[in-house]
């Protein structure tokens, strides 16, 4: 079946701003490529916009100038998304495939992106020159199997914030032993988008303390 990319939604110039050619540049190289190497399913083109990119993109504004870093980057979301909408911030994109790492590279190549660096690495060996502010991650795993791989990696008083799906009540719930054990505060979740993208993004933030 031959889909068609999204018509960029008109949302998306106010979502990213100064930073929408970029945005532009990086859909446009994820839907001519992402199928092919693995990135994303077949019938994502026509929603690659809504789904993707601005549901990634929406959390910008809950990133604070640092070090941030995301777990199982994959197709670059959300790590490329949300570096692409926060230059201010750097990122460190965390992934085990080397295919995977090799378009990850690429597109900071291509995108002409400074504030990101690649690593091929699972989570939990991953050795990090200094620990990080904030990790992020989607559709990685359940929230108390993140805990454990995320954790170690932030600071006192870093912050996950984690993209989640319809069921991130229930991942909460399920998490409650984790969190204790890992010195998690302020667990809540947000929904965000409400009203300006077709489906809201759902993310559980969390401090440690």
């Amino acid at each position: 079946m031959n889909e068609t990319l999204e018509v960029e939604p008109a949302v998306a110039a106010e979502i990213f701003g100064a930073q929408i050619d970029v945005a532009r540049a990086f859909t446009a190289n994820l839907a001519a490529q992402g199928e092919e190497l693995g990135l994303i399913g077949p019938l994502e083109l026509p929603r690659l916009w809504s789904r993707h990119i601005l549901n990634c993109a929406i959390m910008a504004p809950l990133l604070r100038p640092g070090l941030v870093g995301d777990v199982g980057s994959g197709a670059g979301l959300p790590g490329l998304v949300l570096a692409i909408a926060r230059p201010d911030v750097s990122f460190i994109l965390i992934e085990p495939m080397e295919r995977r790492v090799a378009w990850l590279n690429d597109q900071v190549s291509a995108l002409g992106l400074t504030n990101v660096v690649v690593k091929r690495a699972r989570a939990e060996e991953i050795k990090l020159d200094a620990p990080l502010d904030q990790v992020t991650a989607r559709a990685v795993s359940a929230f108390k199997t993140l805990i454990p791989l995320t954790v170690p990696l932030l600071k006192y008083g870093g912050e996950l914030i984690l993209m989640k799906g319809a069921n991130a009540p229930a991942e909460i719930e399920a998490a409650a032993k984790a969190i204790r054990k890992y010195h998690l505060v302020g667990v809540e979740l947000l929904t965000l988008g409400e009203g300006v993208l077709q489906d809201v993004t759902r993310v559980i933030r969390a401090t440690v303390d």
